[in-house]
C-alpha cells in the first residue's frame, strides 16, 4: 500500500494543477468496471499536498459521482491547452463533499481563466462558458489522496509513472 503520509506531489506539480486555464477532467468506474467521465471547474491542492479537491457539477457528472461513492476510484487529468502538458493522478479514496459557499469564487475564476485560455486556440468564449455553466447550488467537491501519478503528455514519456514527492 502506498504511503499516504508523504505527499506524492511536489510543489511544482501542485502549482501546475491549480494554474489558470488548465483543463480538468475526472474519470471513475463502477464495481463492474463501467466507465464514467466528467469535467471539473476548479482544483485545490491542500497545503500538505496530500489531498486534491476538484470542484464539479453534481448534475453534469452524476454517473461519475455515483461511481466514486460506490468504489472510491478516481482518476484526474490536468492538461494545459496551449502546450498539451498533461498529468494524470489516480486515487482509491474518492469522496464527495458539499462545496462551501466561499469556494464559489474559485470556481468563477476557473471558468473565466479556462475560457480565456481557449479563446486564442479558436474556441468561442460563449462555448466554453456554456460547457461550464451550472448553478452555484449544484457545486460539489470530489476529494481524494493521489496514490499514483503519470505523465500523459503526448510523446515518448506518455504513460510513464512519475517519480515525484517532497
Amino acid at each position: 500500500m502506498p504511503n499516504t503520509t508523504t505527499p506524492l506531489l511536489d510543489a511544482e506539480l501542485a502549482a501546475f494543477m491549480q494554474q489558470d486555464g488548465i483543463s480538468l477532467t475526472l474519470g471513475s468506474c463502477s464495481a463492474d468496471l463501467q466507465p464514467s467521465i466528467g469535467r471539473a471547474a476548479g482544483c485545490r491542492v491542500s497545503a500538505d499536498r496530500l489531498t486534491v479537491q476538484m470542484f464539479v457539477s453534481q448534475v453534469q457528472i452524476a454517473a461519475l459521482l455515483a461511481h466514486v461513492r460506490e468504489t472510491g476510484r478516481i482518476a484526474a487529468v490536468f492538461s494545459s491547452p496551449a502546450t498539451h502538458r498533461t498529468l494524470q493522478l489516480k486515487g482509491r479514496d474518492g469522496r464527495i463533499e458539499p462545496c462551501p459557499p466561499e469556494d464559489r469564487a474559485l470556481v468563477a475564476r476557473y471558468r473565466d481563466a479556462f475560457a480565456a485560455a481557449l479563446e486564442p486556440l479558436g474556441y468561442p468564449h460563449s462555448l466554453i462558458r456554456t460547457l461550464l455553466a451550472f448553478p452555484d447550488e449544484d457545486l460539489a467537491v470530489v476529494s481524494f489522496t493521489p496514490l499514483e501519478a503519470y505523465s500523459a503528455t503526448p510523446g515518448p514519456n506518455a504513460g510513464r509513472a512519475l517519480q515525484v514527492g517532497a
